[in-house]
């Protein structure tokens, strides 16, 4: 059985405040494809822009502390992972992974739905944490970017794209710090776990499907490898 860990961004879900029906029924035959050939999936779902909305309009409203702005992220992933638990409800486990710390290889439900866990810790994180419990070859980062940059590059029109890097060096880019809504390739704190826990990381643009077979396949693929 092959196990494969993905971090499913919310822009991919909801990008620019309205749900990607379209997208999401190709991520499900895509997934479905996979199933056949007996493919097991943990799938964790991010927020998004959809919590930096809500975090820009709390802070606009009244003063917050890091675990509001956290739980405020926390529970938009959920509602994103009980939508795709939706999607997936004949193959995928009725109840959502919400802590990483105690899940168990998918089994009798070939797919395992996870979502945001508690203050102070990404989705990234979660996925990471999984791949180290469950013993994941590697995390599929599915996000709206086809690269990790060497800089920005809405910012920077230099910016060059990176094929493969090794972890002190997308460390060193990232910086180190946690912060709700962040918006990086990787999140500091799972990057961290994952360099040493020696998990690689791959980085595509989860609107190119056949690409991520292409990952899950060992095949050459667009993106970006962190190991």
């Amino acid at each position: 059985m092959s196990l494969s860990i993905i971090s499913l961004g919310g822009s991919l879900i909801v990008p620019n405040g309205h749900i990607d029906t379209a997208y999401l029924k190709q991520f499900s035959a895509c997934i479905r494809r996979r199933l056949k050939k007996g493919d097991h999936f943990v799938i964790v779902t991010g927020g998004g822009g959809v919590t930096r909305e809500y975090q820009r309009a709390a802070r606009a409203l009244t003063a917050l502390t890091r675990d509001d702005l956290d739980w405020l992220g926390i529970h938009v992933t959920r509602l994103n992972a009980h939508l795709l638990r939706t999607i997936f409800r004949d193959v995928a486990r009725p109840a959502l992974c919400k802590d990483p710390t105690r899940i168990a290889r998918p089994k009798k439900y070939p797919i395992v739905i996870g979502a945001g866990w508690k203050p102070g810790w990404s989705t990234d994180y979660v996925a990471v944490r999984i791949a180290k419990r469950l013993q994941a070859s590697m995390v599929v980062n599915l996000s709206n970017i086809d690269y990790v940059y060497d800089k920005d590059p809405r910012k920077f029109k230099t910016a060059k794209p990176i094929q493969e890097i090794d972890w002190p060096s997308f460390r060193e880019l990232v910086g180190s710090t946690w912060d709700p809504g962040l918006h990086a390739p990787f999140d500091p704190v799972a990057s961290r776990l994952a360099h040493h826990a020696g998990i690689p990381v791959v980085i595509v643009n989860g609107k190119h499907l056949d690409n991520i077979e292409n990952v899950l396949d060992g095949k050459p693929f667009k993106g970006t490898l962190i190991r």
